[in-house]
């Protein structure tokens, strides 16, 4: 049940403008294997965290090329395929289509987009700050007919530590917060907050920055 909030603007106006802003949430099983962000692939191109799983080693859940390229990866729900592109705006992506109006999704956009609304007046280090609150929100969003309907028995057992942008289950759960920001000038800073050792009490955070390749 990954999260993710992103605002895409390809040409701001402004020079404080960011071209991307982006905040996700990875959830997983905390038993899960995985490497924390860093650079790999030929040349060393791609930042983003590994999946160690056995069998599956290599894969990711988000990750950014040096020349801008950027792939993000959620679990789907149900068998059905978005076809339409979208354009510069401020979206949110979770367990189903872009823009699926589940509750939490809902929720975590607007405190999204408040903190997007500020973007320019604050520091960047402040900034960030304000979206790891919003990855961090644990109020769950209840009744959720859309989610319910979606999920159905999958999601029902376990509906109300689902349905917060932060989820909180034994042994599952937010266990990475990744932050993209990408400025005008194509500066990258990418941010990486990570449970370590599967405790909750016990995190790690990284943050590289590149400008991206012409």
């Amino acid at each position: 049940m990954c999260i993710i909030f992103f605002k895409f603007d390809p040409r701001p106006v402004s020079k404080n403008a960011y071209r991307l802003i982006l905040a996700a949430n990875r959830d997983e099983f905390y038993s899960r294997p995985s490497k924390l962000a860093d650079f790999w692939g030929n040349n060393n191109e791609i930042l983003s965290g590994l999946d160690m799983e056995e069998g599956k080693e290599g894969g990711t859940w988000l990750g950014i090329s040096t020349r801008g390229k950027l792939a993000a990866l959620t679990n789907y729900l149900q068998p059905q395929l978005d076809r339409q592109a979208r354009g510069r705006g401020t979206y949110g992506l979770s367990n189903a289509l872009l823009e699926t109006p589940w509750r939490k999704l809902c929720f975590g956009k607007q405190l999204f987009l408040e903190a997007v609304e500020r973007s320019q007046a604050l520091p960047k280090d402040v900034l960030i700050a304000n979206l790891l609150d919003v990855l961090n929100n644990e109020e769950a969003q209840l009744p959720d007919p859309a989610i319910e309907d979606q999920g159905r028995e999958y999601v029902q057992p376990v509906l109300s530590k689902y349905a917060a942008v932060c989820v909180r289950c034994p042994g599952y759960g937010t266990r990475t917060n990744t932050i993209i920001l990408v400025d005008a000038d194509g500066h990258v800073t990418f941010t990486e907050r990570s449970m370590m050792d599967k405790d909750l009490s016990r995190w790690e955070t990284r943050t590289y920055e590149f400008t991206l390749q012409n």
